[in-house]
């Protein structure tokens, strides 16, 4: 009987090593820790060396003649869109006797609706108190504009009714002579014409009425959406503080400078073809690692007790060894002749 013997295949190596990756990264921590401390600096000269301009703030509540209280939030918006528009922009602009262009102007300054009803208009300047200005000429200039709408809207409301109301009225007016002119003497057919036309007065008086009544109130309910809407808090500079920005700008950049150190540490742990790992460098030198020693420059002392303690493991093991040993140097001559000299 034979037996034949074949040799098992090694096991396939991973597509990436997590392990030996981590190790990679530690031992690069000098990239990352520089890139962290880099983004810090930046950050805080960023913050030093770009403050932020000059700006103002100012809120108005704005009435609508649509709100529901489950309102999703489309009228603010609309609101918003309508701020920087360069009607709204060329009215504060003007109020203001400045010759600066409104599409320049939108670019300085942005509206955001709080909830519902109350739109916050924050603006940029030169100088605070020319932030201010602009803030409070914007906020002026958007009210009588949603003013203006609001009356628009109710007048042109009830001049339709009221052009309903008027025709009616003529159509009443030939009802109201038709019959007038019928003959109390008639027959049962101009009977059952002269009670149709009575209905149809009592019919078009109705909603002569009701016409009347609609546009009354499509006037009435201007008074409160124009008392509606006002600035609810006056334009005031924003204080900005120096070391706060600071600190946020740091802290944004160490987290930046951070994991683009820790990425570009990674990225080249993974394509790079060398070993890391004391496996990793065993199956490369087909030999056991038994010690490694440190090659810290800042750190003498630490390299020193490890040189003595791999000197001391290197001679317990070929002690008494009737075999001759040989002292293979790969690249570190000046490391393979100090242990050569202590052993």
């Amino acid at each position: 009987m034979t037996t034949s013997n074949t040799a098992e295949s090694p096991a396939a190596a991973p597509l990436l090593d997590l392990h030996a990756l981590v190790v990679a990264v530690r031992r690069r921590r000098r990239l990352w820790c520089s890139l962290a401390l880099l983004g810090l600096l930046a950050g805080a000269a960023v913050a030093v060396l770009r403050p932020p301009p000059p700006t103002a703030v100012t809120e108005v509540l704005v009435a609508h003649q649509e709100d529901q209280p489950n309102d999703p939030g489309t009228l603010i918006r609309t609101d918003v869109a309508l701020l920087h528009t360069t009607r709204i922009a060329g009215a504060a602009l003007k109020s203001l006797h400045s010759a600066e262009a409104p599409e320049d102007f939108m670019r300085d300054y942005q509206g955001a609706g709080l909830t519902n009803n109350l739109m916050r208009i924050t603006v940029t300047g030169a100088s605070d108190a020319e932030a201010v200005a602009r803030a409070g000429a914007l906020a002026d200039a958007f009210v009588a504009d949603h003013v203006r709408r609001i009356q628009a809207a109710a007048n042109a409301e009830a001049k339709a009714l009221l052009d309903q109301r008027d025709r009616m009225q003529g159509e009443l007016a030939q009802v109201n002579k038709a019959i007038g002119d019928g003959t109390p003497q008639s027959g049962p057919k101009e009977s059952a014409d002269l009670e149709s036309l009575f209905a149809r007065r009592a019919e078009l008086t109705s909603r002569i009425t009701d016409f009347s009544q609609r546009a009354a109130d499509a006037r009435i309910g201007t008074p409160r959406l124009v008392a509606g809407t006002q600035i609810v808090d006056a334009a005031r500079p924003v204080r900005h503080s120096l070391p706060r920005a600071a600190v946020t700008d740091a802290a944004i950049g160490l987290v930046l400078g951070l994991a683009l150190g820790l990425a570009v540490a990674a990225v080249g742990a993974v394509v790079a073809d060398r070993p890391v790992l004391r496996r990793e460098i065993a199956a490369h030198l087909g030999a056991s690692v038994l010690a490694e020693l440190p090659h810290r420059p800042g750190r003498r002392r630490r390299t020193r007790a490890a040189h003595e303690r791999l000197t001391a493991f290197l001679a317990r093991t070929v002690h008494g060894s009737p075999e001759p040993v040989s002292l293979l140097e790969l690249g570190c001559a000046r490391t393979a002749s100090a242990l050569a000299v202590d052993l």
